[in-house]
């Protein structure tokens, strides 16, 4: 026979249970609290693990973890990025809180029209002026970028489609070389058909400003504004050969020249002087004028001062004339261009 406060006990033995099982529910939550309380303030221990939830491309992935920063965080989601795609918080960004959250914005390829110039990239930019700067662009005041077109992606390769409008003027700076000159310098030591360089030729640098005006977005006009040049261009040089050869029948008196100290450069001017004047004979004498010897000298005894010996060696007359030539003409070439224009010298 059963008593009637056996039921009772049962009954208290249920109750007691359901009692300990709240119990123990409250307590986990009381527990959690305190984490996420302790997390908004400034004992966040970044060891510990933590929830991060990652928001890319309208997508939602939350992952429980103990990255210290941003970067580990996406390494160990297993999200590849792009170099252009965008992260903010930076990827160096110490991750500092429970509940932290990583907006991941994808770059994505467009296409810009400026005028004449279209322009392909990546970004993962929606603003006007960060878009036209990743394309090397610069949005001045008045000047408008639209999106045109959403393009198909699958079909163009083009996620989207920008035009920029020009409205009103502006300064534009432009830096270009300039050209440098060519000087070609006549060289008597080398033969006729030789040629030498003596310095390289480099371009020079400059910067121009202009006054630019632009309607609906087509350039009307240009004005120069200034124009500075930041180097100058350089002249390449080049000696050109400018001796010719000598007649054989020169070789003779060419001999006596080299010996009185005329340079292979000069020698062609000197004997054509000396050819002309004397035909290089050392007893040439002109019987109205009393001019004698090679340079035919008047005198003849000036030449007395090359060498006692001047009468009879041709050396000593050339040696002579070579003197003279340098005082009065300032060369052997001269000379012998001023005998050409007055058929004496």
């Amino acid at each position: 026979m059963k008593l009637p406060f056996d039921k009772l006990d049962r009954s208290l033995c249920v109750l007691g249970a359901i009692f300990f099982g709240l119990l123990a529910i409250f307590l986990y939550q009381q527990t959690t609290r305190t984490t996420y309380a302790n997390t908004d303030q400034s004992i966040f221990d970044n060891h510990s693990e933590h929830f991060v939830t990652i928001h890319d491309s309208g997508q939602q992935l939350t992952i429980r973890t103990t990255a210290r920063t941003v970067q580990e965080a996406l390494s160990r989601a297993k999200l590849q990025l792009q170099p252009t795609d965008l992260v903010e918080p930076d990827t160096k960004t110490l991750i500092n809180a429970n509940n932290f959250h990583i907006n991941i914005y994808r770059s994505r390829p467009v296409m810009i029209i400026d005028g004449q110039i279209r322009k392909y990239f990546m970004t993962a930019s929606y603003d006007p002026k960060s878009i036209a700067k990743a394309a090397g662009l610069t949005l001045y005041d008045g000047d408008q970028m639209q999106l045109i077109t959403n393009q198909d992606f699958l079909e163009t390769g083009i996620s989207a489609t920008y035009q920029i409008t020009r409205q009103g003027g502006r300064t534009l700076t432009v830096e270009s070389s300039i050209p440098f000159s060519e000087e070609t310098i006549d060289d008597p030591s080398m033969p006729t058909g030789q040629s030498k360089l003596l310095q390289m030729g480099e371009e020079g640098r400059k910067i121009a400003k202009y006054q630019v005006n632009f309607l609906n977005g087509v350039e009307v006009s240009r004005h120069l504004v200034s124009e500075t040049i930041t180097r100058q261009p350089v002249p390449r040089r080049t000696a050109k050969g400018s001796r010719r050869p000598l007649p054989p029948e020169w070789s003779t008196c060419a001999g006596y020249a080299r010996e009185a100290g005329v340079s292979e450069a000069d020698l062609y001017a000197a004997l054509s002087l000396i050819y002309h004047e004397s035909g290089c004979r050392y007893w040439a004498e002109n019987t109205s004028s009393g001019a004698y010897g090679i340079p035919q000298a008047l005198p003849g005894t000036k030449m007395a001062s090359a060498g006692s010996d001047w009468r009879t060696n041709p050396v000593t007359q050339i040696r002579w004339m070579a003197g003279y030539v340098s005082r009065r003409y300032g060369g052997w070439s001269q000379a012998w261009n001023s005998w050409q224009a007055k058929g004496w010298y």
